[in-house]
């Protein structure tokens, strides 16, 4: 049970052993010596437990490659074309994220109508399903009109949890791949427990996830990884595109003061974001990715056929890496002020690795860092972690 600023007191939703894990230290996280023996015995077992479920995740995504490696294997040729890599790569160069990922120039023309009564009833209050066309074009000229085309994902759509009294402080939150039931991220982050803390909540929907998935998707972020590199490179950049007006719109109905936070591929946005807009208050990434290049290159099968790809398209590797910076948050310097950046990382996980949260945290000036001692579904202290993440907030936010 916890309480929350007002007096209230419920339970977290999420039914996690309590063993707690810790900040790190200024020499980054903790060594495996430096670990009790329970967080040793969780640490371990859930690395395991994450392995497998890394080969499943990567075969689905591998699945969603194949028409595509064997389109290019009859042609003798990438999708990914080299003059988009290298496209993406000069950008990338820049490391301008102005130039890179403008800014939306008209604000949103929003939809806003009742969410179900599930959702207010976990959310006890007043929740609305918002949407509104995207006015995001492809920044690769060559695949404008193609991405033009794709009408379901260019419909954006986000959940908003709002207070009687008018608006409050705003915790925004993104999803991981293929995690976008606003139920189930609602349940996850205890968002109950935030918005009865006093915080307007909003969770945004990624590009081609939930109702923005083009029809026939076997599963919720498909097309993130259907187009090859190039798609994955315009995903990114129109679902930074797409949050910025969603900020347009929360704005525009008398909030100033947004926090964000993402899970895994929502962590990776997220840290994005915090490169792009000066309008966040505060980042919170958890379990981020930070280099999917890298990342990829140990997640079976999927590697396999990202090995392909490159093979059918003379593409190189170091190409591939260059090009992947266009959206890397390690290629932009944060606009969030450091005081305002926390991390999250989980030591026994396997699919977004501690790593890749360390390295993040070098490049933000070495910023809070906690880490806790489960994998990237299991959050072992999670209650721990949210309270973290309720304290760090509040003197920015209230």
């Amino acid at each position: 049970m916890t309480s929350t600023p007002n007096g209230d007191t419920f339970a977290l939703h999420l039914p996690v052993p309590d063993v707690p894990g810790a900040d790190s230290t200024a020499r980054g996280l903790p060594r495996r010596s430096d670990l009790s023996w329970q967080q040793k015995l969780i640490v371990d077992s859930s690395a395991v437990a994450d392995l497998g479920l890394r080969t499943a995740l990567a075969s689905v995504i591998g699945a969603g490659m194949i028409p595509r490696m064997a389109a290019a294997a009859v042609r003798n040729r990438s999708d990914d074309d080299a003059d988009a890599l290298r496209f993406y790569a000069e950008l990338a160069a820049t490391k301008d994220p102005r130039q890179c990922f403008p800014a939306p120039t008209e604000p949103p023309r929003v939809a806003s109508r009742a969410a179900n009564p599930v959702a207010e009833w976990v959310a006890r209050g007043r929740v609305r399903n918002i949407s509104f066309q995207s006015s995001f074009e492809a920044t690769y000229p060559g695949i404008r009109e193609q991405r033009r085309g794709y009408t379901r994902n260019n419909v954006v759509h986000a959940q908003h949890w709002q207070h009687n009294d008018g608006p409050h402080p705003t915790l925004c939150v993104i999803h991981g791949f293929m995690g976008s039931p606003y139920l189930f991220n609602g349940l996850f982050f205890s968002l109950p427990w935030f918005y009865r803390s006093g915080f307007d909540v909003l969770l945004y929907t990624l590009p081609f996830h939930g109702r923005r998935a083009m029809r026939g998707s076997p599963f919720s972020g498909y097309g993130y990884f259907q187009f090859g590199m190039a798609g994955f490179a315009e995903a990114m950049a129109q679902a930074i595109h797409d949050f910025r007006s969603t900020m347009d719109y929360l704005e525009s109905t008398g909030v100033d003061r947004i926090a964000l936070t993402g899970m895994s591929l929502g962590g990776y946005t997220s840290s994005l974001i915090a490169a792009v807009d000066d309008r966040l208050q505060a980042v919170i990434p958890s379990v981020p990715v930070v280099s999917p290049e890298e990342m990829f290159d140990d997640w079976f099968p999927a590697n396999k056929l990202v090995a392909l790809g490159r093979k059918f398209g003379g593409v190189s590797t170091e190409s591939s890496f260059a090009a992947s910076a266009y959206h890397s948050p390690l290629n932009y310097a944060p606009l969030v002020p450091k005081d305002r950046r926390l991390i999250i990382t989980g030591l026994g996980d396997r699919l977004a690795p501690p790593e890749q949260a360390e390295a993040l945290w070098e490049h933000w000036d070495r910023c809070a860092l906690h880490w806790f001692p489960g994998n990237h579904i299991l959050h072992v202290s999670q209650p721990d972690y949210l309270r973290r993440m309720n304290r760090f907030l509040r003197p920015f936010m209230f």
